[in-house]
This record gives C-alpha cells, structure tokens and sequence, in this order.
C-alpha cells in the first residue's frame, strides 16, 4: 500500500505523519473488509463485538458497563447495539432481581448459532487480510503496535 498514490500526493511527507496515515488507511482497510463480510448476517462490526463479549461469559449475564469496558471500539452506544440485537433475537435482557437497577444482558441460542457461522465467516476473512504475513511478520507487527 503506497500512501502517496492512495491519497495522491507527490509531496514527501514526514515519517511520523506517513506512519500515522498508513495506519489509519490499514484500519479502514480492515473495517472496510469486515463489515462486508459481517453484512449477510445483518450485523455490524460492534454488534458482533457485543455477541462475543457475552459469549465469553459463559452462563454469567453482562451489564451495559462490562459491554462498554470490553468494547474494541469505545465509541459505540452500547444500549443502542443491545436493542437492535434484542430486536434480532439474538440476546435476551433482564432486570436483576438482586439489585433492580441493573439490567443483565446474555446471548441467546439463536445468537449463539448465528455468532459460529459468523466465526466462519470471520476466520477467512481474517486470514485473507494477513496472508500476505508471515507468522514471524504478524508477531514482529504486534510487538511494534503494543508499543503505541
């Protein structure tokens, strides 16, 4: 990916902005590509994200601040994604009978089957993303990356 030509530029830019662009485009890249391949399920990348955090707790229920800790992006609105899963059927949400002002929130069956066709799904397109890596690539790249 030639940073130059994508946002066609002859001038040299310095390397800290060169790098920080190149990332940004890396990023919309990866987005681009797995919200494509998120689309036939008709959930969005922060959905699916809601759908594994609650499957990573087992048979324990979320509430909307363990979802908004967990979240790889931050910026999303957490009650907004769980009612339009809730609406798909693919979490259930309950008041908790020990302290009512908290609303627990777990995957449903139905979410737990659409979320392994979605692992599918997401491993090819992961590996496609990376194929171009090596494995020693992959972990050099995240040793660099751990150190923003």
């Amino acid at each position: 990916m030639n940073v130059e030509e994508i946002i066609k530029t002859k001038k040299k830019m310095p390397l800290p902005s060169r790098t920080l662009i190149h990332l940004m485009l890396v990023n919309n890249k990866i987005v681009e590509r797995i919200t494509w391949a998120l689309k036939p399920f008709g959930v969005s990348l922060q959905q699916f994200n809601v759908l594994r955090i609650l499957r990573g707790q087992g048979d324990q229920p979320a509430n909307l601040s363990t979802l908004n800790e967990r979240m790889v992006s931050k910026m999303s609105n957490t009650t907004r994604l769980v009612d339009k899963l809730l609406s798909k059927g693919l979490v259930d949400r309950s008041i908790c009978e020990a302290n009512r002002r908290k609303v627990e929130i777990t995957i449903t069956g139905e979410g737990l089957a659409v979320l392994e066709e979605m692992d599918a799904v997401m491993q090819r397109t992961e590996a496609e993303l990376v194929a171009d890596l090596s494995e020693e690539e992959l972990k050099e790249l995240n040793t660099l990356l751990n150190k923003f």
